[in-house]
């Protein structure tokens, strides 16, 4: 299972659950467990659904989101300021 964060045009960011990467060859994107970037519901979403499909026209990046296990291995850099 892959966490991405899709950016949606003209709406927040949403992140998803799928077991695979988006192929270029695909129509839409299906994903499970939608919810904000800071793990809240989504309000825009009707309570209880836990799957979604968004169409790539929708749609203008993704980002991959690492794994604990590479979030352990190697740790971001930050800023005291």
């Amino acid at each position: 299972m892959v966490t991405i964060l899709i950016h949606i045009v003209n709406a927040e960011p949403v992140k998803l659950d799928v077991e695979d990467l988006p192929k270029p060859t695909d129509n839409a994107i299906i994903g499970r467990n939608p919810r904000e970037r800071n793990d809240r519901e989504v309000p825009w979403i009707e309570d209880g659904v836990d799957q979604v499909v968004f169409p790539w026209w929708r749609i203008s990046f993704i980002e991959v989101l690492p794994t604990l296990e590479e979030e352990a291995e190697f740790p971001l850099p930050f800023r005291n300021e």
